[in-house]
């Protein structure tokens, strides 16, 4: 999708942070954007940065991505005050935990996945309909994290949770060839946002955790190992690449280069140094090759 202008986007967890940044970047494109919130000063500070702005419109859903029969009429919302469907997805609503996955709780897991992975699924299951319908080319992002590629920190649930985006998306893709949907999976490194406050909106019944609250210095926004992290707006621009050149990875943090090495090593480097067996070859051929990593289909 090189001409992004004229349109429609929709972006989830888009009032903050990378979710921001990819609005701001659409609208500069040209494109119309939808995007959802849960805090009201967040949404009125996103759309401040539009006020009195020239150019095309963005309008502000409050929804919460694992309410199911909500996304289904926020995706109707978006269609009828934008003028048409959306083309461009953007599954980027997300939550962390920090800590060892021994002080987990069930709540903790529940709630973790069930934004990281029910909301993407639930984005795919609202949008991919609707943009198989429309005869016209669109494009799903989803956004996972360099803690979806390796696991890096003590960041066990998260990391489950991104892992699960990154095949999630390698799969959509590989069922999308040829048909007129791109499909990318963002894998950034740290991008400032307000991931390290996403506990606010922990719903009561999930509220029993074994990790405590983040830290955060006196008068910081965010923990300070997020002070030195990649500006959102900048971030985005990564993204808007990646749709306009239908990339299935889009990466931003070249920092991270070394590690993916050495987990790629590592894992080639596991497979048994045995000659192959050819009848295990000819009954599962069709298992053995995928146009999305070797033709970059």
């Amino acid at each position: 999708m090189q001409d992004l202008g004229g349109k429609i986007a929709f972006v989830t967890g888009g009032s903050s942070g990378i979710g921001l940044g990819l609005v701001k970047a659409f609208a500069a494109a040209g494109m119309s954007v939808a995007f959802t919130y849960r805090q009201e000063r967040h949404r009125d500070e996103a759309l401040g940065h539009f006020r009195g702005r020239p150019g095309p419109r963005v309008h502000a859903i409050r929804l919460d991505v694992t309410d199911r029969p909500g996304f289904a009429a926020a995706a109707d919302e978006a269609e009828r005050v934008l003028g048409g469907p959306v083309q461009v997805l953007v599954n980027n609503a997300g939550v962390g935990v920090l800590g060892p996955m021994e002080h987990a709780t069930y709540a903790d897991w529940d709630w973790v996945m069930g934004i990281n992975v029910g909301g993407v699924i639930n984005g795919v299951q609202t949008f991919l309909p609707r943009m198989l319908a429309m005869g016209r080319p669109g494009h799903i992002v989803n956004v996972a994290s360099i803690g979806g590629l390796a696991a890096l920190g003590s960041a066990g649930l998260y990391a489950t949770s991104k892992f699960a985006v990154v095949g999630l998306s390698e799969a959509l893709r590989t069922e999308m060839v040829g048909r007129g949907i791109g499909v990318s999976v963002f894998c950034p490194g740290l991008v400032k946002s307000n991931i390290g406050d996403s506990g606010r909106n922990r719903p009561a019944e999930l509220a029993r955790s074994g990790y405590a609250p983040p830290q955060t210095d006196a008068g910081a926004a965010m923990p300070p190992f997020m002070l030195d992290a990649m500006d959102a707006d900048t971030a985005a621009g990564y993204v808007l690449d990646g749709i306009r050149h239908n990339r299935l990875y889009i990466l931003s943090h070249p920092e991270f280069r070394e590690v993916l090495g050495a987990r790629s090593r590592l894992l080639l480097g596991s497979i048994p140094d045995e000659a192959v067996d050819q009848a295990r070859i000819e009954s599962a051929r069709w298992l053995l090759s995928n146009p999305i990593y070797d033709k970059q289909a």
